[in-house]
């Protein structure tokens, strides 16, 4: 007789990415060609999530396949361990899957080397940062990390800031780290390493530099002025779409290479990354790999910012207005495309006067084809995440242009309006929003459906500190953003982008 112990099943774990199995995918999934083995760490990225590793990593993946060097990535997780739990497994190895239409292409990234948790061991964390090793640090950590006030300036009452200026050596937020790691530096002697936003953020070099002055400052030591003279910090402007990926990626990657992988991120094809002139010495030769060198990146963000953040928004909020789940599905609406259209070429690339027309044209056909990419399910609500710190570089300056010239800025206008509306928490069906942004307590007030039109755009514009002072003073935006207020709760978005003022035919 055999026991009843005896005859329980076998579970068996499913076979995992890792280096032991990259010789087994099959022949179609392009993997790394370098020895991981003799890859030294030279890079540490802070905000190592999907973004990074479909963007960064990729580009210096291609470095280490063109030219192999001290070029590998530690990833720092500044507040989860879900991508360390999902990476570490794997030998730091994970999937890229770029889809367009109907097309697939599978790669697996070697060049991220280690990932660490800093709420774990921040100690562990400032090691990575000040190794002698360490030339580069690259930043994603969204235009919240940043800690800054709406003057651009560092916010020393955040509760961050105030925690590291209380405790320099166990810092929580991205600022604190630098300037600990900077600190340490300094007096080591050593080289400071470049430190490289790739955050949609206007000037992001000029931002994350006078962020760290700010915080150095608060110490009479004379760190501020040694970072100010010692430390590269170049802008940069970085562009590929990356939704967040899901269990039906991650199964149609198992299926693709017959292993899991639990840290799968999807992509569009497109990819750009451009380069500031002034990275310090140590940074690697990027146009290698099609990274753009330029001598002023200002011109290159602020188009992409207006032109495919600031529509991007426009889509998030009117499409989330309207119960679109999906940019794709919104760009099936032919009211909506036409706003975008007529946005772009009429509103927003007449303020971009650093490029021709011609190129302006086809930046924006190239964008409504980048929308359009149903192989990339990217979610409204994710877009619509923290408004009240992405609507002034994506929206709100294209206004304040907009105004000094007395132009027309009724679709963005209506923009600004459907992110009020969204602040209310229902869809124009009366379905609720779940509201995503860390002012979401004050602003959600603000925009209640039991408030008038006029009080709804009054407390924004003169209590948020989002709209600048020329906003603030200018009737006609005003009056503008009131009647669009109205017109989307009268009618909703769908019917309001009918109006031959938005979209209609």
């Amino acid at each position: 007789m055999i026991a009843a112990a005896e005859t329980s099943p076998v579970t068996t774990r499913a076979v995992r990415l890792d280096s032991r199995h990259l010789a087994t995918l099959p022949a179609a999934i392009r993997v790394p060609a370098y020895d991981r083995n003799r890859l030294e760490a030279g890079i540490v990225h802070l905000g190592i999530g999907a973004f990074h590793r479909a963007h960064q990593a990729v580009y210096i993946d291609d470095l280490l396949h063109k030219r192999f060097g001290p070029w590998g990535i530690t990833g720092i997780s500044l507040r989860q361990a879900t991508v360390r739990e999902a990476l570490e497994p794997q030998d730091g190895l994970y999937t890229v899957v770029s889809r367009e239409r109907a097309r697939a292409d599978y790669r697996v990234i070697g060049s991220v080397k280690s990932v660490l948790v800093a709420t774990e061991n921040p100690e562990a964390v400032l090691r990575c940062l000040t190794a002698p090793a360490t030339r580069v640090v690259t930043i994603t950590v969204t235009e919240k990390g940043y800690c800054f006030a709406t003057d651009g300036r560092l916010d020393s009452n955040h509760p961050e800031i105030k925690h590291d200026l209380a405790a320099p050596r166990a810092p929580t937020s991205t600022i604190g780290f630098l300037v600990e790691a900077l600190r340490r530096i300094r007096a080591s002697g050593k080289a400071a390493p470049t430190i490289v936003s790739c955050d949609n953020l206007p000037s992001n070099g000029s931002t994350l530099r006078r962020t760290l002055i700010d915080f150095a400052s608060l110490h009479a030591d004379g760190l501020a002025a040694w970072i100010e003279g010692s430390v590269a910090v170049p802008s940069t402007m970085v562009d590929r779409i990356v939704p967040a990926a899901t269990e039906a990626d991650r199964a149609e990657v198992k299926s693709a290479l017959a292993v899991e992988d639990r840290g799968t991120v999807v992509g569009e094809p497109f990819s750009q990354w451009v380069v500031e002139n002034g990275t310090g010495e140590g940074f690697p030769d990027l146009s290698e790999v099609g990274v753009e060198l330029v001598p002023d990146v200002a011109p290159y963000e602020r188009m992409k910012l207006r032109m495919l953040n600031g529509c991007h928004s426009s889509i998030a909020y009117l499409g989330q207005l309207a119960g679109y789940e999906f940019v794709a599905d919104a760009l099936d609406d032919p009211n909506l495309r036409r706003f975008l259209e007529r946005m772009m070429a009429e509103e927003i690339a007449p303020t971009l006067t650093e490029f021709s027309p011609q190129r302006l044209t086809a930046y924006g056909a190239q964008l409504l084809r980048r929308f359009d990419n149903r192989a990339i399910r990217h979610r409204t609500w994710q877009i619509a995440m923290d408004g009240s710190q992405k609507l002034p570089q994506r929206l709100l300056g294209t206004i304040e242009d907009r105004l000094r010239n007395n132009a027309p800025v009724a679709r963005v206008t209506l923009a600004i309006a459907a992110w009020m509306r969204f602040l209310g928490g229902k869809d124009d069906r009366g379905g609720s929003i779940v509201i995503s942004d860390p002012r979401a307590r004050e602003l959600t007030g603000w925009a209640e459906g039991r408030q008038d039109d006029g009080a709804i755009a009054a407390n924004f514009v003169e209590r948020s500190g989002i709209f600048s002072p020329d906003l603030q003073r200018s009737d006609g935006f005003r009056h503008e953003l009131v009647a669009a207020i109205a017109l989307l709760r009268r009618v909703g978005a769908r019917e309001a982008l009918m109006q031959p003022t938005y979209g209609g035919a």
